[in-house]
């Protein structure tokens, strides 16, 4: 399946650092998993009876860096550098990162629920990059996309047929061997993390190490302190919050210069 779109030229058409690196360990992955063998694939890939009887649950993370083969890891790559670096651009990489392992590691509990008793090796980046899609389709939802490089649809209603598509597949349960519910998972995990984002929440551990490391702080700086940083926090989700309901094309100049220099300061 290839994917195309079009979008106005709103981000930077350098390579994301966390796509790159990304792109580059699964490149790595798959050399090292060409010479290994097996006994790689089947140490490192998802093999659900395997997690069950032998507690190995590193294999629910380390599956999405493994590929079935050259084209698996192409298409996996290309939809990754497509799609994903304009929403790199627009979250930062700290933020892209943790949403792009949050994507796989659904998709991995997925196909560990729904196969436990499996012994064969589930493998690929597909979910986080079905996760990838859904977050684009939040982001860019009338972006077109042309699928096969043919037929133009919108994002927000393309992936709503490859949803379809992954749970008709998925029930069917046919002699492919494609793991359609780990899709069907990450797409899922991406919308419920997007639809219902943990930043509305105001707990953040961080704030609390970062007081228990300097306990002397006045107590007339730290209400000055939390008072700004609650203010740019609660104009941050506002701004996320207008992004998912009306896509980035609704932002002012003003929420946009907002959102760059939120993103800069994740970056780092």
């Amino acid at each position: 399946m290839a994917y195309r779109y079009y979008h106005r030229p709103l981000f930077s058409r350098q390579w994301g650092g966390a796509i790159k690196w990304l792109i580059i360990a699964n490149v790595f992955v798959y050399l090292i998993n060409w010479f290994a063998g097996r006994n790689f694939l089947y140490t490192f890939g998802l093999v659900p009876y395997q997690v069950v009887k032998s507690l190995w649950l590193w294999q629910i993370f380390t599956h999405m860096f493994l590929h079935g083969g050259l084209f698996h890891l192409f298409i996996n790559l290309f939809v990754l550098w497509m799609f994903g670096k304009p929403i790199e651009r627009e979250w930062g990489t700290k933020s892209f990162l943790k949403y792009y392992f949050t994507c796989g590691l659904g998709a991995g509990f997925f196909i560990f629920i729904t196969s436990l008793n499996s012994r064969i090796p589930v493998v690929g980046a597909s979910g986080a990059i079905y996760g990838i899609l859904v977050a684009f389709a939040m982001l860019y939802p009338d972006s077109i996309i042309y699928l096969y490089f043919l037929f133009p649809i919108k994002a927000k209603h393309f992936v709503i047929l490859i949803g379809a598509v992954a749970l008709l597949a998925g029930i069917s349960r046919g002699r492919s061997n494609i793991a359609h519910f780990g899709h069907l998972g990450g797409l899922l995990v991406g919308y419920v993390y997007l639809k219902f984002p943990l930043w509305k929440h105001r707990f953040h551990p961080e704030r609390l190490l970062t007081f228990l490391r300097l306990p002397k702080i006045s107590l007339k700086r730290k209400k000055k302190y939390e008072t700004k940083s609650y203010k740019i926090e609660e104009r941050i989700n506002q701004i996320l919050d207008k992004i998912l309901l009306h896509g980035v094309d609704s932002l002012t100049t003003e929420e946009r210069k907002i959102m760059d220099e939120y993103s800069r300061r994740e970056k780092h």
